[in-house]
C-alpha cells in the first residue's frame, strides 16, 4: 500500500462516485435531451430530469450526512485521547478554540509533532490546510469514509 501523504490522502469510494454518479449524470443529460427531441412530451422530460437530479442530490447529501456525522464524533473522541496520552493534559478547553477542521487536520499528524501543531493551530489560527501542509510524519488515516 502506497503511503499516505498530503498529496494522496483524498479517498474516493468507487461505486458512488465513477458508477454511480456518471451514470446519473448520463439519465440527466439524456432526459434533457429527450424534451428538446420530443417538444410534444417536454414537461414529461423536464420532470423526469428534475427528477434525476433530486435523486443525486439526496443521494449525495444523505450518504455524505450519515457517514460524516459519526466520523466528526469520533475524530473529536480520537483527538482527546491522543492528546491526553501524549500531554497529560485535556484536549476539551483546546478543542473549543479550535475549528472542526482544523482538529481533523491535526489528527494526521504523528505523535511527536501533534503537541506542536496544536499550539502552532492556536497562536497562528492556521487553516486546516496549512496544518496538513507542515505535517512531516504523516499519520496515516485508511479508515476514514
Amino acid at each position: 500500500m502506497k503511503k499516505q501523504d498530503y498529496n494522496n490522502y483524498r479517498k474516493f469510494y468507487a461505486p458512488h462516485h465513477f458508477v454511480f454518479y456518471p451514470v446519473l449524470l448520463v439519465l440527466m443529460i439524456v432526459s434533457w435531451q429527450n424534451a428538446s427531441k420530443y417538444p410534444d412530451q417536454q414537461m414529461l422530460w423536464y420532470f423526469i430530469t428534475g427528477i434525476f437530479v433530486l435523486i443525486g442530490w439526496l443521494s449525495f447529501m444523505l450518504r455524505q450526512h450519515y457517514a460524516l456525522g459519526n466520523q466528526n464524533r469520533i475524530v473529536r473522541l480520537e483527538m482527546r485521547l491522543r492528546y491526553y496520552q501524549l500531554t497529560h493534559q485535556n484536549f476539551e478547553p483546546l478543542e473549543q478554540q479550535l475549528s472542526f477542521g482544523q482538529i481533523a487536520a491535526l489528527r494526521f499528524a504523528s505523535d511527536e509533532e501533534l503537541p506542536v501543531l496544536v499550539k502552532s493551530a492556536l497562536a497562528n489560527n492556521l487553516s486546516s490546510n496549512d496544518i496538513k501542509k507542515s505535517i512531516k510524519n504523516w499519520n496515516a488515516d485508511l479508515m476514514r469514509v
